[in-house]
């Protein structure tokens, strides 16, 4: 019977663990943020079991973990799977190792609603936000696209000539075309046209290059200087990305567009649990009140399934399935 490795034991003879699953996981490229979450979970569990090497553990050990962050942690079932899928990806993809009955141990996750805001809400949220965080959630509510998906929005992919977003690599690594709110149209000009000015202001720095996604940068080594493939929310400051070590501007930060949400909804009167996320929720609700059908919307979201969006079918419904009470 061989003896069991630890994780230090086993570095001297080939590249870390860690740094071998993060090695494939930019080979896949996968988003950074899933990255740092899928090596904190894979950090946490071989500390767990006492640094002993994820090859000479299995489901039980696996088992083990899950259920100290469901009975120890309380965490939510969303966190639990989060964790399950970090190490699903730890043995199959890393260790090249099957375990027979590892998706047994997914936990449940509860059907929700999603929380739903009307026109006259969001401009509520909307009267308490302003600069460039207000854009991006007028954004957001007029087209129907991802936090994300709008931050990471380039130059080139607005076409104003027929009101158009093209939404590169979505969920699922797929590019969609959505709508381009007419209304903005004013309001994008004159951000966009600061915005030039600020990588005009790069460029004569020495700065002003942006992330190319993929091989584009050694495929076309000159683009991440071109002015269409700027971000149209860049980033106040330049900072240094993590992956190449490159002092550059990056987009909006994720978090500063939620936290100037919560601040500004706890400005209101609304008591529901408002994220960024709620944009895109009231943004197909309410083009299935304006009358569009449930296709339409399936392609302006980018839903795989059409069932996903049939969720807002159930929004639309008074409470009771739309039953009138016997006291009214």
């Amino acid at each position: 019977m061989h003896s069991k490795l630890t994780v230090e034991e086993s570095a001297g003879k080939e590249p870390k663990l860690l740094d071998q699953a993060c090695g494939i996981m930019r080979r896949k490229h996968m988003a950074l943020s899933t990255e740092r979450s899928y090596l904190s979970w894979m950090r946490q569990y071989i500390l767990f079991h006492n640094k002993q090497h994820p090859k000479d553990m299995g489901e039980r050990e696996i088992e083990q973990f899950l259920t100290s962050l469901a009975l120890d942690r309380n965490v939510a079932a969303s966190t639990q799977n989060q964790a399950f899928n970090a190490i699903l990806f730890l043995y199959r993809e890393v260790l090249n190792i099957e375990l027979d009955e590892i998706d047994s141990f997914r936990a449940d996750e509860p059907d929700r609603l999603p929380v739903v805001c009307t026109k006259d809400e969001c401009y509520e949220i909307f009267s308490y936000m302003k600069g460039t965080h207000l854009l991006i959630c007028k954004m957001l509510y007029g087209s129907g696209m991802r936090l994300k998906e709008c931050l990471r929005l380039r130059i080139k992919d607005i076409d104003y000539s027929v009101n158009e977003i093209v939404v590169r690599s979505g969920k699922g690594k797929k590019d969609r075309s959505t709508i381009f709110p007419d209304s903005l149209k004013p309001e994008i000009t004159a951000h966009i046209r600061k915005v030039k000015i600020q990588h005009e202001t790069d460029l004569a720095k020495g700065y002003g290059s942006v992330y190319m996604p993929y091989a584009l940068a050694k495929k076309y080594p000159n683009a991440s200087w071109q002015w269409g493939w700027q971000y149209v929310f860049p980033a106040a400051r330049l900072s240094v990305d993590p992956r190449s070590g490159e002092r550059r501007r990056h987009h909006v930060y994720d978090r500063s567009v939620q936290k100037s949400v919560a601040k500004s909804v706890g400005q209101t009167t609304i008591v529901k649990h408002v994220t960024p996320h709620m944009f895109r929720h009231s943004f197909a609700t309410q083009l299935l009140i304006n009358g569009y059908d449930i296709r339409t919307i399936q392609e302006l979201l980018g839903h795989k399934d059409v069932s996903t969006t049939m969720i807002y079918t159930h929004v639309l419904r008074k409470g009771g399935q739309g039953v009138r009470s016997p006291l009214d």
